[in-house]
């Protein structure tokens, strides 16, 4: 069977063959370690990829991207680099490759096996690479802040390994009493017999001979009476490298390159000592080209969707089928405003601050809070969560801050319970939702005026159901992701499309096409995936969002964080 990486032009990953050695177990007394064969076997069970340069991170205990800062040492092409996109004290390396498994068969991708790294953990995930067009990414987790974490160049950084998609699911585990296996039971009592008078006997007549301070029984494959219980045991693994390229690129950096004698671990790359990717010329020309003209393609298909009316302004429509809702906005990645949706909804009457509390009063609810001092409040939010009964938390809203206190969708998984007692107050929107799995009650934000939610993009089709109050969107479509500066996951790097823009900083901003809604209560706003919106509330405020549709919504699945290993 293949295991095949298919290598892009400016692709050289260093994938090898993985080794039995580690040195922690050179450094046991007597290498001792090497005597367990399972951990032998597992530490060549599979390939290795390496990292080209030498890599120091240091994570500061912080929930977002910024609190991972990155070192990284001689010449390496960005594309490639280390970088951290997660969040939650992750840092990401992209394998340059893309691999394909035979039908049935998947990737496991961990970190190299028995092999500890003080200060950050791998991350392992199971890849289906017989049918995926998508790279992955290697993820470490840091287990201890403000510890610096370093992986030398030509270290291993990713162990992967095929393994059958059916196979697991096809076993049926069960417990059974030894003495109904009454062969098994016999080599178990033989060999256990065996073992206390070995033990016994080394502690009579210790050996000078280190070989001879263990059995070996399981390491040759034979029971306790010398009898091979199986033809194919393995002592070693002889797992083949990988096959050179059209162009010769073997997976191993040459012994030259690295300025190391052969199978030397040191390599530091330089202007001397030019990176596989970074000294290829014109590469990294050729990508800006390759994003100029992207841009140039999505800026050309919304300069003629304005050419017409029909597509260049955003409408708001009643009564839509489900089919003409589904061809003319869905389909066509198209927002819409859609009114008379909610006329017979009680909650547009009845949710006043006073009625809530009365509702809920000392039920417990998640929200979050302390956000007005966090200028990256969004894209921390596990940081903000906070617990408190719901008047307690609306006397916060209501008299805080601006901004500080909000409920939002973050939240919804922990306050099922208080929703529940609202629902009897909501509608259905049966043409559009399949309300599965309890999600008729949506995604609940509950705030006061001037909480204010950054621009970003959902990686998911929504409606907002503007219940209570008015907010104010600012939204964009996704053809203008160059010029909002997106840097980080779905953020925006601009805090505010509309209070002191810095143009200077942000020159693109000027040309941003977008529109900007007042969205009214018994108003559904369509926002299609990948539009961008940032939102404020213009008094107090509860929001639904849905994205339960009955049409696929499934595009997060393919979002290029690289159907990640996290």
């Amino acid at each position: 069977m293949d295991l095949i990486c298919y290598l892009h032009p400016s692709w050289r990953p260093l994938i090898r063959p993985g080794t039995v050695q580690r040195r922690w177990m050179d450094d046991t007394p007597e290498s001792f370690a090497y005597r367990c064969l399972p951990l032998s076997i597992a530490n060549s069970h599979g390939w290795e990829v390496a990292t080209p340069c030498a890599v120091e991170a240091v994570w500061n205990g912080g929930a977002g991207t910024d609190a991972v800062k990155i070192q990284v040492e001689g010449d390496i092409d960005p594309v490639t680099a280390p970088v951290s996109i997660f969040g939650q004290g992750v840092l990401t390396f992209h394998l340059a490759g893309l691999f394909r498994t035979p039908p049935g068969w998947n990737l496991w991708v961990g970190g190299p096996p028995n092999q500890p790294k003080d200060g950050i953990s791998a991350l392992s995930g199971i890849v289906e690479t017989d049918w995926s067009p998508f790279t992955f990414t290697m993820n470490w987790r840091f287990t201890r802040p403000h510890r610096p974490v370093r992986f030398e160049a030509d270290e291993a950084i990713a162990f992967l390994f095929p393994v059958e998609r059916a196979a697991l699911e096809s076993f049926q585990p069960k417990f059974a009493p030894l003495d109904s296996a009454p062969e098994l039971e016999t080599a178990f009592c033989d060999w256990s017999r065996s073992r206390d008078a070995f033990h016994q006997e080394i502690q009579r007549n210790p050996p000078h001979v280190p070989a001879d301070k263990w059995q070996k029984h399981y390491y040759r494959g034979v029971d306790s009476m010398g009898q091979s219980r199986i033809e194919d045991h393995r002592t070693k693994l002889h797992v083949k490298p990988f096959a050179p390229d059209s162009s010769g690129w073997t997976g191993i950096l040459p012994s030259a390159a690295t300025g190391c004698p052969a199978g030397g671990k040191a390599f530091s790359p330089s202007r001397e000592t030019p990176d596989p990717i970074a000294s290829q010329p014109g590469e990294f020309e050729r990508l800006q080209l390759e994003l100029r003209k992207r841009d140039w393609i999505l800026e050309t298909m919304e300069a003629q969707r304005a050419l017409t009316t029909t597509t260049a302004i955003l409408e708001r429509r009643s009564g839509l089928s489900a089919d003409e809702f589904l061809s003319r906005y869905y389909a066509s990645n198209r927002p819409v405003i859609l009114t008379g949706e909610m006329v017979d909804w009680p909650a547009l009457s009845l949710w006043s601050p006073e009625y809530l509390a009365e509702r809920l009063g000392d039920l417990p609810v998640e929200y979050q809070g302390a956000r007005a001092e966090d200028p990256r409040f969004e894209e921390r939010m596990g940081a903000h969560r906070r617990h408190a009964p719901f008047q307690e938390f609306l006397d916060q809203a209501m008299s805080g801050k601006r901004n500080d206190v909000y409920m939002t969708a973050y939240n919804a998984s922990a306050n099922g319970e208080a929703m529940t007692r609202l629902s009897p107050d909501l509608g259905r929107l049966d043409r559009f939702l399949v309300h599965a799995n309890g999600t008729e009650n949506g995604l609940l934000w509950i705030g006061p005026a001037e909480t204010f939610t950054p621009p970003h993009y959902d990686l998911t089709n929504n409606f907002i159901a503007q219940i209570v109050g008015r907010k104010r969107l600012r939204i964009a479509p996704p053809s203008e992701t160059t010029k909002l500066y997106n840097t980080n996951h779905v953020y925006s790097d601009v805090p505010d499309l509309e209070e002191s823009v810095d143009f200077d900083r942000f020159p693109r901003l000027a040309l941003l096409r977008f529109y900007d809604i007042d969205l009214e209560p018994g108003e559904i706003l369509f926002t299609p995936v990948g539009w961008w919106h940032q939102v404020r509330a213009l008094s107090f405020s509860v929001t639904a969002t849905y994205t339960d549709f009955i049409w696929p919504n499934n595009a997060s699945d393919t979002y290029p964080y690289s159907a990640s290993v996290v």
